[in-house]
């Protein structure tokens, strides 16, 4: 029997779409159960703090639990590889930082592909660190700290929280650019190595804000500059290392991602949500509370952040030599 033109090209149109449904269902009635964010550090770290400032809102809007699930070991490596191995459904999620972007040339053998095994869904904020040092040390100016640095070649000390760390390779590119000589110390966490530059065993630190701003206001460490691009609303009157070093810039970036081929209605749901809590007055004032800028933009926006990162890092840490422990 042969079917009437108009009803033929109804009929056609019908089955062009059939692929597309299955999706579309699935980011209809996405989440129907309770969603995992995993946080590769433990309690208490900037990923820790990001993934439970924003599951809860994801929690009210989307009507499923999203859950916290610390997985902290091997430098965000273990947390990340169990969100890679997830199945792609949007029921494990990832919070995204510059850990990733550092470990994936760092990193000799990793069981994944970070650019490769994790979709970007969306940023949520970008964190500076500050320029502190030992009030012993003779300078109140970035300038200063440099000709004093360049007057004692290999005598400075800088701590940082361990080898490859966000802080080590912001510290390394400071090295690169200002054309300094200066010890990298690694400790064992933020803890310990402010300790130490309290006791004067090291004498610089580009620290988290969480880290050093109350020993700054306290008067025990004198913050010389902020390592971001614009400068701090906590610290306003402290200048940015850039007003100093031409380009120098250094942030960490945090953010969610999904295992790869997770279907993008799922991703632009999330994202979408993600979006409006960093539009929220009350959301946004405790993001901007933890000192940074925040990342709102398509997972297109946060993937190509994340790409210019790794790149950059990469660089820093060829031209440094950093060795993985």
């Amino acid at each position: 029997m042969k079917l009437p033109r108009r009803q033929f090209l109804h009929l056609a149109a019908s089955a062009a779409a059939l692929p597309a449904l299955p999706c579309v269902a699935q980011a209809q009635a996405y989440p129907t159960r309770p969603v995992r964010i995993i946080a590769p550090t433990g309690p208490g770290g900037a990923p820790d703090i990001i993934a439970r400032l924003i599951g809860p809102w994801l929690s009210q809007r989307l009507g499923q639990q999203f859950v916290v699930e610390n997985r902290p070991g091997s430098g965000n490596n273990i947390g990340t590889e169990a969100v890679v191995r997830a199945a792609p459904d949007g029921y494990t999620l990832l919070i995204v930082s510059s850990s990733n972007t550092i470990n994936a040339t760092l990193y000799d053998k990793l069981n994944f592909v970070f650019l490769r095994d994790i979709a970007a869904v969306a940023g949520i904020i970008s964190l500076p660190f500050v320029m502190v040092v030992n009030p012993s040390v003779p300078a109140k100016t970035v300038p200063e700290f440099i000709a004093h640095a360049k007057a004692s070649p290999g005598k400075i000390s800088f701590g940082s929280p361990g080898i490859g760390t966000p802080g080590h390779v912001s510290g390394e590119l400071f090295k690169i650019m200002a054309g300094l000589e200066m010890i990298h110390v690694p400790y064992r966490g933020g803890g310990a190595v402010v300790s130490d530059l309290l006791g004067g065993q090291v004498q610089v630190l580009f620290g988290t804000t969480s880290l050093t701003v109350e020993q700054v206001r306290a008067g025990k460490l004198r913050a010389l500059a902020v390592t971001g691009a614009t400068r701090w609303e906590g610290l306003l009157d402290i200048p940015t290392v850039g007003d100093f070093v031409s380009g120098y810039e250094a942030s960490s970036l945090f953010g969610v991602g999904a295992p790869k081929q997770t279907p993008a209605p799922i991703i632009d749901t999330l994202n979408r949500e993600i979006n409006a809590a960093l539009d929220d007055p009350n959301l946004k004032r405790r993001l901007v509370d933890l000192g940074g800028t925040l990342l709102p933009g398509s997972p297109a926006d946060f993937g190509k952040l994340i790409a210019d990162d790794t790149e950059k890092w990469g660089k820093v840490i060829r031209a440094a030599n950093i060795k993985a422990e």
